[in-house]
């Protein structure tokens, strides 16, 4: 087998969050989006060792379990993965992923745990909350796009105006904002030049409230008067409520959202949102979570594992708004949540405020450090890190309270099962674990994990 060559073969498998393995000439093969049961036509494109990747040229023959895709832009968008399959089926394949990467890395270890499948959202449609749409063409020299990333391209956009992971007041705006400035004549950021105007357009919307936020985000190399675009978008027929306007500065260099300054054209700078009956006030950049019905799902089975925390304290690490801290404060004696983005800090004060909750404490800074200085020592610890997981210096350090219980929300099913490992070398062992689908139609979910320090069950049927 050598790089370009043209390879046939049928998906056996498919581990998470998205990579289908064909075996060939004696090697594993990975293909991204396979389907276990397709047979592909790919080439090679990379080799290493006993292993190697490639590339889709075609479907030879479809899986049994795959469908017709519901949204006209799936066959060039790069947002979505699996609209070729039911959501049960779905929903079959993410728990089946998570749960080979979870038993893979407690297998050393020789104990069992409670593995509990995976729950739905509860919209499986029109569910994001946030989006951040990218200004670009669709082909070279094309005219002005507004959508996501076309499959496979960094460049090229897909102008999503009939996408259904959102609502129809986010398809009006991104519609109705690509209108005006098709008719302006601006020109859009071009990332390799680093020339142009507009660079994204981010749309926020509450699902309970029904609060709206739109944000405009462009370089500095051009003085456009935007008094026309708020015009069009507050003449909209959108059934949520507009509850700002706004335009954001971006001078990077990178293709990132970054604020160099936020102007309010209209309205406020935030919205609320509510969640298990509190009340959640959130800012263009403030973290929260993207599927707003499926968050409570997920919170809900995180307290569900934590249980009685009367006249506990909690750590809260990695607590974002303090979204968590706040949903376990009224059951707990004290909640710290440590937060290394200080406006996320500043926003998780404020909704403590506005829940009416004095037991919370929120400290700006990296984790890491911050453990050092916080005089309180845990009773129990909730871990929600980013994607990448917990750094192992950091994560030393949690393991040194020996808290006898913790939970662990990971976004990245990948980083937990490596977190797992110093974990378990230290005396925790995973006692339940559940998948949250945040992300239908995507390759991605999340996890709750219940870990148990080893002895805490004997030591409490010998107290008894």
């Amino acid at each position: 087998m050598k790089k370009g060559q043209i390879i046939e073969g049928v998906v056996k498998k498919t581990t998470f969050p998205n990579k289908g393995r064909i075996e060939a000439e004696g090697k594993t093969v990975t293909v991204k989006n396979g389907i276990p049961g397709q047979r592909l036509r790919c080439q090679i494109t990379k080799i290493r060792g006993g292993k190697a990747e490639a590339r889709v040229l075609e479907v030879l023959e479809r899986s049994s379990v795959e469908c017709e895709p519901f949204c006209k832009h799936f066959t060039e968008c790069g947002g979505c993965v699996w609209q070729t399959l039911s959501y049960e089926e779905q929903l079959r394949l993410k728990a089946g992923q998570v749960k080979e990467l979870l038993d893979d890395a407690v297998q050393a270890y020789e104990y069992e745990y409670v593995f509990e499948a995976i729950k739905g959202s509860p919209r499986k449609y029109e569910y994001r909350n946030k989006m951040e749409f990218s200004f670009g063409d669709a082909y070279k020299d094309g005219s002005l796009a507004l959508g996501m990333h076309k499959k496979g391209s960094f460049y090229d956009i897909v102008t999503v105006d009939g996408c259904q992971i959102v609502d129809e007041d986010f398809r009006k705006i991104l519609s109705g904002t690509l209108a005006y400035f098709q008719e302006q004549g601006l020109p859009y950021y071009h990332k390799m030049r680093h020339e142009g105007y507009l660079r994204h357009l981010l749309v926020r919307k509450a699902a309970r409230t029904g609060e709206i936020l739109a944000d405009l985000v462009t370089s500095t190399q051009i003085q456009a008067d935007l008094e026309g675009w708020k015009e069009r978008m507050l003449s909209l027929p959108l059934k949520g409520k507009l509850a700002g306007l706004l335009h954001t500065k971006n001078d990077s260099l990178a293709d990132v959202i970054q604020n160099d300054g936020t102007e309010i054209l209209w309205g406020q700078d935030f919205f609320y949102e509510e969640l298990l009956g509190l009340r959640f006030r959130i800012t263009p950049f403030s973290f929260f979570q993207t599927n707003s019905l499926g968050a409570e799902v997920l919170y809900e089975t995180a307290r569900s594992y934590i249980g009685d925390t009367k006249n506990q304290t909690i750590f809260d690490l990695y607590s974002g708004t303090g979204t968590i801290a706040q949903i376990l404060a009224p059951v707990a004696k004290k909640v710290i949540g440590v937060e290394i983005v200080e406006e996320a800090v500043e926003a998780a004060k404020e909704n403590a405020r506005l829940n009416g909750l004095s037991n919370c404490e929120f400290i700006a800074g990296d984790v890491l450090k911050m453990l050092d200085s916080i005089e309180e020592r845990p009773d129990f610890i909730v871990l929600d890190p980013p994607r990448d997981g917990v750094h192992p210096k950091a994560l030393k350090k949690i393991v040194d309270y020996g808290v006898d219980r913790m939970v662990y929300i990971s976004c990245k099913p990948t980083s937990l099962a490596r977190d797992l490992e110093l974990l378990q070398e230290n005396g925790y062992r995973m006692e339940r674990a559940c998948c949250v689908d945040m992300f239908p139609w995507t390759g991605n979910c999340e996890v709750v994990a219940l870990l148990t320090r080893c002895g805490i069950g004997e030591e409490n049927a010998d107290a008894s």
